[in-house]
């Protein structure tokens, strides 16, 4: 996408572009992603805003983002539209819990802005309070680029290794069970460009603990509880407080759930279409 000598050529073909954007990481948050990434992405968001007919989006935060790259660089910016991304799932499937000791799902591949390194730390930091009685955490999800500090906590620190479990290989059907039994998800990211894990848990019933970030709030509301990613004793009284056999805060966000407005491919597909056709007009 990077090279707009394709698209170049489909215009001269009068075949017409719409390009999806899901988010500009990589260029606003370099120091997450591998070395040399921000260039390259750059040159596809330039790409885009160039030669496309038109853009698609997850999310107007992720439309704001790209409006001020388009300012930067001095570019215009094609006709637009936000289209939420769903969900692959629409209920809890008929599985039992697959461990009797309550526990917190963090759902994701192991690399630096999913913040796992803190989570690992916070999970310490229950263990030394708690004991035996510290719930789980069942981090499902491989583990990725530039996350040395988290595979030393996951090897070698004692007290992560027997509070922690580590599934990189779920299946659909696995991964659901987890989360569907889970205390709550734990989404501590400093950046996404939008958050499927929170929809996913969301639409199971599951509550949400997540980070304070624009995305989440327009996705969900106020239904989650939101916190500081790098606060760690809000992280830590949040989870005991999520941990009790009856918490309060929990049946709270539970209730608010009931009010979450589930994203469809349904309207996906009508926004895109009915914008498409004003394309071709």
């Amino acid at each position: 996408m990077q090279y707009p000598r394709y698209f170049r050529a489909m215009r001269r073909r009068g075949i017409r572009s719409v390009f999806m954007i899901h988010d500009l990481i990589p260029i606003t948050h370099a120091e997450y992603c591998r070395p040399g990434i921000k260039e390259v992405h750059r040159e596809r968001i330039h790409t885009a805003l160039s030669h496309a007919d038109g853009l698609v989006l997850n999310s107007q935060d992720t439309l704001d983002e790209l409006q001020a790259e388009a300012d930067r660089a001095n570019l215009p910016m094609p006709p637009n539209v936000i289209a939420r991304l769903a969900p692959g799932i629409s209920s809890r499937i008929d599985a039992p819990s697959p461990l009797e000791h309550p526990y917190f799902v963090m759902l994701g591949t192991i690399e630096p802005r999913k913040n796992h390194w803190f989570m690992l730390h916070v999970w310490r930091k229950l263990v030394e309070q708690l004991g035996a009685l510290a719930p789980k955490l069942v981090i499902i999800g491989r583990r990725g680029w530039e996350c040395e500090n988290v595979i030393d906590m996951l090897e070698r620190c004692e007290s992560v290794r027997c509070a922690v479990i580590e599934l990189p290989d779920c299946t659909d059907e696995q991964m659901l069970t987890w989360l569907q039994h889970a205390c709550a998800l734990v989404f501590p990211s400093f950046v996404e460009g939008y958050g499927m894990p929170l929809v996913e848990a969301l639409v199971l019933g599951v509550p949400v603990l997540a980070s304070d970030l624009d995305v989440f709030h327009e996705i969900a509301g106020e239904i989650p509880d939101y916190l500081d990613p790098l606060d760690g004793p809000a992280w830590v009284a949040k989870i005991r407080a999520y941990a009790q056999p009856f918490s309060a805060e929990r049946a709270a966000q539970l209730a608010r759930i009931e009010h979450f407005n589930i994203p469809t491919w349904r309207e996906h597909f009508e926004h895109i279409d009915r914008f498409v056709e004003m394309l071709v007009q």
